[in-house]
């Protein structure tokens, strides 16, 4: 029989388990937040797969600060600037061109590098008119990076993926639809996807030597850099000009980037607003391919980058000792960092070129093999000056 002598002894009882195991729950901190969780990197967040960091990438991760061993950082020290203010869209749209871009496209310097592959070509590797030439180069990419998303992307489905990424900005559309050549529309369409998507872009005659999660040590941490870039043309003969345009020239055929990066925002306005500007003078006829250089290639790539080396609005330039020019990386060895641009020598994506001092395919740093094919020229013209 329960008396009430026994019946405060088991609420006593109770009690005391009842605390004990309160105690034991509270007394344990809570799980601590993941530092590795992947932040976004682009205005599509609901694109989870793009924003995620390969497994390898994150193996790769070091919270050094600095580069170290043969690495070089020029004294131009970056200005991050905090996220704008909400603007309405008829707002946005009296805006000009670059802000809207910057709008649209933010930049987050210290977010994850999306693991796509991006490349074109007339068909996908799927049809039966893939060219044979290309399957293996083509192939390297997936095998080398088996957790990144590759995409073959056809001329028809570019228009549509254009016209969805910047349906709120419409002179971009209208600039891509309005090229008259498909190399301009092939050179176009690496920026802009880079610029909304981010990942890697390479030409569909490349083909991949080592891992992206390589191309920059592993001490260098992924949050100071957002786009990484290769040497092309470093010609030291006195008649250079005949073969290139600049006396350092970017290549474009590879290029690995966060989304928004104010180079891709930049080149993107640029090409938008000389194409509308000779669609409005009439000057935009096929001829134009004759220009595709400094139209939309390597030149313009290459004016775009310096610019940004030298531009106040992202650098301190009080702390400079002058611009930084094509003498910062005439016959660099190793890779050279910029601010938030790493710049790798021209064996990385030029292997096995034979000339410029760029080392062969099994050198330690060639990371992409190009073949130079220039499908895009005629027969005559293909392989000089890619």
């Amino acid at each position: 029989m329960l008396t009430f002598k026994r019946a405060l002894l088991v609420a006593a009882v109770v009690l005391t388990f009842f605390l004990f195991l309160r105690n034991s729950h509270t007394s344990s901190p809570p799980p601590p937040m993941n530092a590795n969780s992947p932040k976004p990197t682009g205005s599509y967040s609901d694109n989870k797969k793009i924003q995620e960091t390969a497994p390898e990438e994150k193996a790769h991760t070091s919270s050094a600060q600095a580069p170290v061993g043969t690495w070089a950082a020029e004294p131009h020290h970056p200005i991050y600037k905090k996220p704008k203010p909400q603007i309405s869209m008829e707002d946005l749209k009296t805006r000009p061109l670059r802000q809207q871009l910057a709008y649209q496209f933010p930049y987050d310097p210290e977010g994850k590098f999306p693991a796509y592959i991006w490349q074109t070509w007339k068909y996908t590797p799927a049809s039966g008119d893939f060219d044979e030439a290309f399957r293996h180069s083509e192939a390297s990419w997936s095998e080398l990076h088996p957790t990144f998303v590759h995409e073959v992307v056809t001329d028809s489905v570019a228009v549509h993926l254009i016209k969805h990424l910047y349906s709120a900005v419409p002179e971009v559309v209208e600039a891509y639809n309005s090229l008259p050549v498909p190399v301009l529309k092939a050179d176009f369409f690496r920026y802009l996807v880079l610029l909304a998507r981010g990942g890697i872009y390479s030409d569909i005659d490349t083909a991949a030597l080592k891992s992206a999660v390589e191309w920059v040590p592993a001490e260098v941490p992924r949050s100071t850099y957002g786009l990484v870039i290769g040497i092309e043309a470093d010609p030291d003969r006195e008649d250079w000009h005949e073969w290139y345009s600049r006396r350092i020239q970017f290549c474009q055929w590879t290029i690995q980037s966060k989304p928004g990066h104010p180079i891709l925002r930049d080149i993107v306005a640029s090409i938008t607003e000389e194409t509308l500007r000779r669609k409005k003078a009439g000057q935009l006829g096929k001829d134009s391919i004759k220009s595709v250089v400094e139209f939309t290639g390597p030149a313009l790539w290459t004016d775009t980058i310096f610019r940004f080396f030298n531009d106040p609005e992202y650098f301190d330039m009080s702390t400079s000792k002058g611009n930084i020019t094509w003498q910062h990386f005439t016959g660099i060895k190793a890779a050279k960092k910029v601010g938030d641009v790493v710049v790798l020598p021209i064996t990385s994506f030029s292997p096995g070129v034979g000339q410029m001092g760029a080392g062969e395919d099994d050198d330690p740093m060639a990371f992409v093999k190009h073949n130079f094919e220039g499908t895009w020229k005629p027969e005559s013209e293909r392989h000089i000056g890619e």
